[in-house]
Parts: C-alpha cells; sequence; structure tokens
C-alpha cells in the first residue's frame, strides 16, 4: 500500500504528533514497509491452519489452590480507623 505525504500529515494530526517536515520522507518510507508488510500476510493462505494460544502444545503447570497465611482480618480490623460489620469505613471522596 502506497501512502502520500498527505496521508502522513493527516495520521500526525489525528494522533496529535508534531512531525518536522524534513521527517515526512522518512515516516512516508518506513510506514509504507510496514502496511507492505501486513498485507503480504494476509496474502497467506491460512485455510486449514487451526488457531492456537500458544506456538507450543504444553499443558500449563499451576499450583495448587491453597490457603497459605492465616486469616487476620481481626488483627487488621482492630487498628482501623472505622469499621462496620467487618467492613472499612472511609471517607466519602466523591460528590
Amino acid at each position: 500500500m502506497s501512502l502520500e505525504q498527505a496521508d502522513i500529515e493527516k495520521i500526525a494530526h489525528l494522533a496529535r504528533l508534531a512531525l518536522d517536515p524534513g521527517d515526512v520522507p522518512e515516516y512516508l518510507r518506513n510506514l509504507s514497509s510496514i502496511l507492505d508488510l501486513v498485507e503480504q500476510m494476509n496474502r497467506v493462505d491460512t485455510e486449514g491452519v487451526q488457531p492456537m494460544a500458544h506456538p507450543l502444545r504444553m499443558a500449563q503447570r499451576l499450583r495448587p489452590d491453597e490457603v497459605t497465611e492465616p486469616n487476620q482480618r481481626e488483627k487488621f480490623q482492630q487498628i482501623a480507623p472505622q469499621v462496620e460489620a467487618g467492613l472499612y469505613l472511609v471517607p466519602k471522596v466523591i460528590e
């Protein structure tokens, strides 16, 4: 896909970027090559290719879901400024 200088300027405007006019040809060349690569990848025949989440066929190693620390809720709520029915009370900050 070929871009023009006006396209680069419009993209920069939409992205709220200030471009030096001397840098526009380099951006034009770089963005055009990126879009050419995307077009090339879109032309690849992927019919019959199964989508996958990871390139390796491995099972995720998971640790057992076990409680590893004691419940210290009472201890922490004793030092809290305000607690009601097991919940921490905080001042209202949004009106």
